[in-house]
């Protein structure tokens, strides 16, 4: 029974210090890489190491297409400059539906520089007033942009 109860504690310290290790091992891993420093000039809490941010001014936020008839496909495009002090990335821009989207620059644009948003509209199925969004995502302060455009979308009367 002494050899038993020996055996029994040693087995159960190989097996907690086996554990322990691992989880040691689990902790210093995680420590590291919330340690490394992104290979680009923001931390990992999104703040610029240097202070210095990107901005998105745009020309207008806003579109109306006026009047338009039901299944037009139409588009505009928002002009923006970077005028803030440090390079501006979109990460993403997302339409309020299918029928709303829009294409961004993919690559970075330089402070005092200029770009474009173009986002095309479907009215096919849709009809009156409609109000559509576009998210932007980037780099600036101000995390996201809105873009708003709307339309009045005229149905085809039926003729017999």
């Amino acid at each position: 029974m002494n050899k038993t109860l020996k055996l029994f504690f040693l087995a159960s310290f190989i097996v907690f210090t086996i554990a322990c290790k691992k989880e040691s091992k689990k902790t210093n891993s995680v420590e590291a890489a919330e340690n490394v420093q992104p290979n680009v000039s923001v931390s990992k809490d999104s703040i610029p190491l240097d202070g210095k941010y990107p901005e998105m001014k745009f020309e207008k936020n806003q579109h109306d297409f006026g009047t338009i008839n039901q299944g037009d496909t139409v588009e505009h495009e928002f002009k923006f400059e970077n005028t803030g002090e440090a390079d501006l990335l979109i990460t993403n821009a997302k339409g309020s539906c299918g029928c709303t989207v829009p294409e961004y620059p993919k690559t970075a644009i330089q402070p005092g520089k200029a770009g474009t948003i173009k986002v095309s509209f479907n009215s096919a199925g849709k009809s009156g007033v409609n109000t559509k969004s576009v998210v932007l995502t980037s780099n600036c302060k101000e995390k996201n942009k809105v873009l708003i455009i709307t339309a009045d979308i005229k149905v085809p009367s039926k003729t017999k």
